[in-house]
């Protein structure tokens, strides 16, 4: 757009509408298709956005104010039934992981080890700690620590509790559901239970922040990641504008899960 108004200044009209001709219509093609069809998880059909080759970046996508943000319906394997988002972030991988599903499990119960998790700050223009404390906990009432999870417990049907307190929105309860656990694929799903708060301000009420992960076996030390992780329609309009954010924070869970260094260089955006 700055291109065409530099154009439109300068006096030359003709460029002006020649750019609008031939551009225009790809431009909006190309946005049209990417947020009409939205994120497609591997259930059953070709993902978007496509995993890249095994150990290059991961591919992500972002979705925010938009036409799809307040319609979309979540495929059914992503075990959501609220329609829309505020905001939307997809994330897809291939990784060597060799110690299969078992480390796989044994890293995702280990709750206590998302403690120290990093990502790069837009802000601060730094790696900065993510997650300051993480820890196991009983279920509801009491939601007493504990210590971390089993691979045993990490079984198809689980539904887990940790706490977690991260670099803005302070500590929160989430839920932790084992949605498939085979020794081929692996999807679970998290999502807050009490409120988050940025400085006494409510930012996402109970499961508005949720996220689900798809983990696939490709090879015996090739693995396959998916994961969609979206705010929910009454978030806080503060959490909004924040696509690099999002994507890095996304990013971070996936080199934890996958035992890379979560502050590895490069950063997923800067």
């Amino acid at each position: 757009m700055r291109i065409l108004l530099r154009f439109c200044n300068d006096g030359n009209m003709w460029l002006y509408l020649m750019s609008v001709l031939l551009f225009m219509p790809i431009l909006c093609g190309a946005v049209s298709t990417e947020q009409d069809r939205g994120p497609q998880p591997p259930c059953g059909t070709e993902p978007s956005p496509p995993y890249p080759a095994v150990d290059d970046p991961p591919m992500t996508r972002y979705w925010e104010n938009s036409d799809l943000s307040h319609e979309w319906s979540p495929p059914t394997c992503t075990g959501w039934t609220t329609r829309g988002f505020s905001t939307l972030v997809a994330i897809a991988a291939r990784v060597r992981h060799p110690s299969g599903i078992d480390g796989l499990r044994r890293r995702l119960g280990a709750i206590s080890e998302l403690k120290g998790t990093r990502y790069w700050s837009t802000t601060h223009k730094q790696w900065q700690t993510l997650i300051t404390d993480a820890y196991a906990t009983s279920g509801p009432p009491a939601y007493q620590r504990r210590k971390d999870f089993s691979p045993d417990e990490i079984i198809e049907g689980a539904v887990l509790y940790f706490r977690q307190a991260d670099n803005l929105s302070g500590t929160a309860t989430y839920r932790l559901r084992i949605l498939t656990a085979s020794p081929d694929r692996f999807v679970f799903n998290v999502e807050n239970v009490t409120t988050m708060r940025y400085l006494l301000v409510p930012l996402f009420h109970s499961g508005e922040m949720q996220s689900v992960h798809f983990v696939e076996r490709e090879s015996p030390e090739i693995w396959r990641y998916y994961a969609i992780a979206r705010t929910g329609k009454n978030a806080s309009s503060l959490t909004a504008g924040h696509e690099a954010s999002s994507v890095n924070r996304a990013v971070a869970f996936f080199r934890h899960l996958a035992g890379i260094p979560t502050d590895k260089e490069p950063p997923p955006m800067r």
